[in-house]
Protein backbone atom coordinates (compact mmCIF):
# COMPACT_ATOMS: atom_id res chain seq x y z
CA UNK A 1 0.00 0.00 0.00
CA UNK A 2 2.97 2.13 0.59
CA UNK A 3 4.22 2.13 -3.06
CA UNK A 4 0.96 3.21 -4.10
CA UNK A 5 0.93 6.28 -1.94
CA UNK A 6 4.29 6.60 -3.18
CA UNK A 7 3.51 6.37 -6.86
CA UNK A 8 0.50 8.65 -6.64
CA UNK A 9 3.21 11.24 -4.12
CA UNK A 10 5.30 10.86 -7.17
CA UNK A 11 3.27 11.74 -10.11
CA UNK A 12 1.57 14.83 -8.19
CA UNK A 13 5.20 16.55 -7.40
CA UNK A 14 5.82 15.74 -11.36
CA UNK A 15 2.45 17.70 -11.88
CA UNK A 16 3.36 20.57 -9.10
CA UNK A 17 6.92 20.32 -10.99
CA UNK A 18 5.31 20.89 -14.71
CA UNK A 19 2.77 23.32 -13.43
CA UNK A 20 5.68 25.25 -11.95
CA UNK A 21 7.80 25.69 -14.60
CA UNK A 22 4.79 26.74 -16.52
CA UNK A 23 4.30 29.97 -14.27
CA UNK A 24 8.24 30.42 -13.99
CA UNK A 25 8.11 30.49 -18.38
CA UNK A 26 5.12 32.90 -18.40
CA UNK A 27 6.60 35.55 -16.15
CA UNK A 28 9.10 35.36 -18.89
CA UNK A 29 6.70 36.49 -21.47
CA UNK A 30 6.54 40.36 -21.67
CA UNK A 31 2.78 41.73 -21.56
CA UNK A 32 3.18 45.10 -22.03
CA UNK A 33 3.88 46.18 -18.69
CA UNK A 34 6.97 46.50 -17.02
CA UNK A 35 7.95 43.40 -15.70
CA UNK A 36 11.43 42.76 -13.82
CA UNK A 37 10.88 38.96 -14.76
CA UNK A 38 11.27 39.23 -18.12
CA UNK A 39 15.13 39.93 -17.26
CA UNK A 40 15.07 36.43 -15.52
CA UNK A 41 17.20 34.40 -18.33
CA UNK A 42 19.72 37.52 -18.51
CA UNK A 43 23.60 36.66 -17.74
CA UNK A 44 26.39 38.48 -17.45
CA UNK A 45 30.09 38.13 -16.89
CA UNK A 46 30.97 39.26 -13.78
CA UNK A 47 34.30 38.95 -13.16
CA UNK A 48 35.10 35.78 -15.01
CA UNK A 49 31.92 34.09 -13.79
CA UNK A 50 28.55 34.28 -15.31
CA UNK A 51 25.69 35.47 -12.97
CA UNK A 52 21.86 36.40 -13.18
CA UNK A 53 21.44 40.23 -14.16
CA UNK A 54 19.52 40.23 -10.36
CA UNK A 55 22.83 39.39 -8.60
CA UNK A 56 24.85 42.35 -10.15
CA UNK A 57 22.36 45.07 -9.99
CA UNK A 58 19.52 46.26 -8.94
CA UNK A 59 16.37 45.65 -10.83
CA UNK A 60 13.11 47.89 -10.11
CA UNK A 61 9.90 49.42 -12.22
CA UNK A 62 9.56 52.91 -11.35
CA UNK A 63 6.36 53.43 -13.79
CA UNK A 64 4.55 50.76 -15.51
CA UNK A 65 6.24 51.57 -18.53
CA UNK A 66 10.03 51.05 -17.52
CA UNK A 67 12.37 49.11 -15.71
CA UNK A 68 15.88 50.78 -14.23
CA UNK A 69 18.36 48.61 -14.00
CA UNK A 70 21.30 50.22 -11.09
CA UNK A 71 24.61 47.93 -11.14
CA UNK A 72 26.00 47.35 -7.82
CA UNK A 73 29.44 48.74 -9.45
CA UNK A 74 29.83 51.06 -12.29
CA UNK A 75 32.03 49.01 -14.45
CA UNK A 76 29.24 46.35 -15.19
CA UNK A 77 27.23 49.09 -17.23
CA UNK A 78 28.45 48.36 -20.44
CA UNK A 79 28.80 44.47 -19.92
CA UNK A 80 25.01 44.76 -18.87
CA UNK A 81 24.05 47.14 -21.82
CA UNK A 82 25.77 44.62 -23.91
CA UNK A 83 24.27 41.11 -22.45
CA UNK A 84 20.60 43.01 -22.89
CA UNK A 85 20.93 43.89 -26.58
CA UNK A 86 22.07 40.39 -27.42
CA UNK A 87 19.15 39.23 -25.58
CA UNK A 88 15.79 37.89 -27.30
CA UNK A 89 14.05 40.26 -25.03
CA UNK A 90 14.11 43.12 -27.66
CA UNK A 91 14.70 46.48 -26.44
CA UNK A 92 17.24 48.55 -26.24
CA UNK A 93 18.57 49.95 -23.13
CA UNK A 94 18.96 53.46 -22.46
CA UNK A 95 22.57 54.14 -20.43
CA UNK A 96 22.57 57.33 -18.70
CA UNK A 97 26.60 56.55 -17.10
CA UNK A 98 25.09 55.82 -13.57
CA UNK A 99 21.72 53.00 -14.68
CA UNK A 100 19.97 51.89 -17.53
CA UNK A 101 16.27 52.58 -18.69
CA UNK A 102 14.28 50.07 -20.72
CA UNK A 103 11.42 51.49 -21.96
CA UNK A 104 8.34 48.78 -22.44
CA UNK A 105 6.84 49.75 -26.31
CA UNK A 106 3.23 49.37 -26.02
CA UNK A 107 2.26 46.05 -27.85
CA UNK A 108 0.67 46.04 -31.16
CA UNK A 109 -2.32 43.99 -32.11
CA UNK A 110 -0.03 41.33 -33.92
CA UNK A 111 2.28 40.79 -31.48
CA UNK A 112 -0.49 40.60 -28.76
CA UNK A 113 -1.41 37.34 -30.86
CA UNK A 114 1.85 36.02 -31.51
CA UNK A 115 2.37 36.35 -28.20
CA UNK A 116 -0.74 34.87 -26.71
CA UNK A 117 0.27 31.54 -29.18
CA UNK A 118 3.79 31.14 -27.79
CA UNK A 119 2.04 30.73 -24.19
CA UNK A 120 -0.55 28.85 -25.34
CA UNK A 121 2.32 26.53 -26.61
CA UNK A 122 3.88 26.65 -23.40
CA UNK A 123 1.09 25.75 -21.32
CA UNK A 124 0.58 22.31 -23.68
CA UNK A 125 4.04 21.29 -23.10
CA UNK A 126 2.91 21.52 -19.42
CA UNK A 127 -0.26 19.54 -20.16
CA UNK A 128 1.86 16.63 -21.77
CA UNK A 129 4.25 16.93 -18.77
CA UNK A 130 1.31 16.18 -16.68
CA UNK A 131 -0.12 13.73 -18.59
CA UNK A 132 2.89 11.96 -18.62
CA UNK A 133 3.30 11.78 -15.23
CA UNK A 134 -0.23 9.78 -14.85
CA UNK A 135 0.59 7.76 -17.83
CA UNK A 136 3.98 6.70 -15.86
CA UNK A 137 2.00 6.39 -12.22
CA UNK A 138 -0.82 4.30 -13.95
CA UNK A 139 1.43 1.89 -15.44
CA UNK A 140 3.26 1.12 -12.14
CA UNK A 141 0.24 0.86 -10.40
CA UNK A 142 -0.58 -2.10 -13.20
CA UNK A 143 2.95 -3.46 -12.73
CA UNK A 144 2.07 -3.47 -8.82
CA UNK A 145 -0.81 -5.67 -8.81
CA UNK A 146 1.00 -8.07 -10.60
CA UNK A 147 3.29 -7.75 -7.23
CA UNK A 148 0.48 -8.29 -4.50
CA UNK A 149 -1.63 -4.84 -4.67
CA UNK A 150 -5.18 -5.99 -5.02
CA UNK A 151 -7.13 -4.92 -7.72
CA UNK A 152 -9.23 -2.55 -6.30
CA UNK A 153 -6.98 -0.67 -4.24
CA UNK A 154 -5.15 -0.08 -7.97
CA UNK A 155 -8.38 1.29 -9.45
CA UNK A 156 -8.89 3.42 -5.94
CA UNK A 157 -5.30 4.56 -6.62
CA UNK A 158 -5.82 5.55 -10.56
CA UNK A 159 -8.67 7.45 -9.73
CA UNK A 160 -7.08 9.25 -7.38
CA UNK A 161 -4.50 9.79 -10.07
CA UNK A 162 -7.24 11.29 -12.54
CA UNK A 163 -8.43 13.84 -9.98
CA UNK A 164 -4.62 14.85 -9.40
CA UNK A 165 -4.15 14.87 -12.91
CA UNK A 166 -7.71 16.85 -13.66
CA UNK A 167 -6.55 19.40 -10.67
CA UNK A 168 -3.54 20.37 -12.43
CA UNK A 169 -5.13 20.60 -16.06
CA UNK A 170 -7.22 23.14 -14.78
CA UNK A 171 -4.42 24.59 -13.02
CA UNK A 172 -2.51 24.86 -15.97
CA UNK A 173 -5.86 26.49 -17.99
CA UNK A 174 -6.47 29.07 -15.17
CA UNK A 175 -2.56 30.41 -15.56
CA UNK A 176 -2.98 30.36 -19.09
CA UNK A 177 -6.04 32.26 -19.41
CA UNK A 178 -4.85 35.07 -16.70
CA UNK A 179 -1.71 35.13 -19.42
CA UNK A 180 -3.68 35.80 -22.10
CA UNK A 181 -5.63 38.65 -20.72
CA UNK A 182 -2.72 40.49 -19.16
CA UNK A 183 -1.62 40.06 -22.89
CA UNK A 184 -4.80 41.29 -24.32
CA UNK A 185 -5.29 44.11 -22.21
CA UNK A 186 -4.16 47.21 -23.68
Amino acid sequence: MDEVKQYLNDAEEAMEMAAMALEEKLSRIRAGRANVHILDGIRVDSYGAMMPLANVANLSTPDARSIVIKPWDRNMLKVIEKAIIDSPIGIMPENNGEQIRLGIPVLTEDRRKELSKQCSKEAEQAKVSVRNSRRDAIELLKKSVKNGVPEDVEKDAEADCQKVHDKYIKKIDAMLEEKNKEIMTV
